[in-house]
Parts: structure tokens; sequence; C-alpha cells
């Protein structure tokens, strides 16, 4: 089994790629803010960490996190969300090398693909087997955000002004997925990087 990262800008498209290989006989993708939301749950590793750090106000009735809270807690205060990354990041890292271990002794899948956003800033080179990034040009990028997110110009430029440059994530990423076209084209680079296996031939 091989253990591949799912990375790239925002609107490069990262969300296609990954309902694909959703699909596809072989593979199984794990999103890793879905595995940040398990482990804010009360009793798992960051619920009381984030409880006592962040305090009652950011829990719901039933006494769970709620994002939206914690959202609004953090706004603004760079330290807080460094305080916040220093507990959620690690923790989501240490889940993930747990199910990739896990996966591997199971040996029912081919590939296991990890998408986070913070991929290649936290280091998960060293979990994985390759990295996969999935590139459009900005101005392609621009247009699906205004378009599907109804970004103003604005709200892009910050973003994209946060975020780490194309060299950066060429340097890091062995494979590059373009998706400035059709879907089509995009899963036929998935399928070639890929290639034949038993899954797809059963």
């Amino acid at each position: 089994m091989k253990a591949i990262g799912i990375t790239g800008g925002v609107g490069a498209g990262k969300s296609a790629v990954l309902a694909y290989l959703e699909k596809r006989p072989g593979c199984r993708v794990i999103m890793a803010d879905r595995a940040a939301h398990q482990l804010e749950e009360p009793g798992e590793a960051c619920y009381g960490p984030l409880k006592a750090l962040l305090g009652d106000e950011v829990l719901d009735e039933e006494g769970r996190i709620d994002r939206q809270r914690m959202a609004a807690k953090i706004f603004g205060d760079g330290e807080l969300l460094l305080k916040v990354n220093g507990i959620v990041h690690p923790a989501v890292k240490n889940y993930l090398t747990g199910r990739i271990e896990e996966e591997r002794e199971a040996g029912e899948i081919a590939f296991l693909f990890i998408e986070a956003a913070l991929l290649i800033e936290e280091g998960y080179a060293s979990i994985l087997d390759e990295m996969w990034y999935i590139h459009a040009d900005e101005e392609v990028r621009r247009w699906r955000l205004k378009e599907t997110r109804g970004y103003t110009d604005e709200k892009i430029d910050a973003i994209l002004g946060r975020q780490l440059t194309e060299e950066a994530f060429r340097e890091h990423c062995g494979t590059v997925i373009e998706n400035n076209g059709t879907l089509a084209c995009v899963y036929r680079q998935i399928e070639k990087e890929l290639g034949d296996d038993q899954w797809q031939r059963q």
C-alpha cells in the first residue's frame, strides 16, 4: 500500500480529485479536517486541552466544542491561534500516522490518500510515500472562487497571500496533477500515476 498526500492552493480543485479517488476501487481517502472534528469530540485527544485553553464559552448545549464559537474566540488573536494549532495539528498527524499503519497491516487497499491543508508545513512527507500537488493557474483559481464561492478579489488576494507559493508546492511534491481543463483530463492523469492494480482488474 502507498500512502499519498494531496495538497494544492485554494481553488485548485482538490475536492474534485478526492471525490474521484473516494469512488475508485483500491483507494481510500482520509481528510485531516474530518479527523480534527473527530478528535475534538468529548473524550478524544483534543477536547480536554482545547476546553482548558478556550473555556466553556466555546461549548454547545451538549458540551461539545462548537467550531463557530471557537473560530469567533480565536479570530484576530494570533497567539491564541498558535496555541490551538499546537494542540490540534500534532494530534491529527499522530492520528493519521496510526491510520496509515493500520491500513498497511490490513492490506485491503492499494492506495491511502491523505488530504491536509498544511501537508507540507506540518512535515507530513515523513509519514507519506508520495505527495501530489494539484495545480491550476492563478487566473483559473480566481475564476472558480468567484463563480463557486462568491469570493471578492480582496478576499482571494488575502487567501492567496497566506498560502505557499507554486515553487514551494512543486519543490516538495513529486507528482503534479494539472487541473486547468476538464475533469476527464484530470482523471487520465490520476490513472496514469496509479497505474494498473489488482482492484482495477477485478
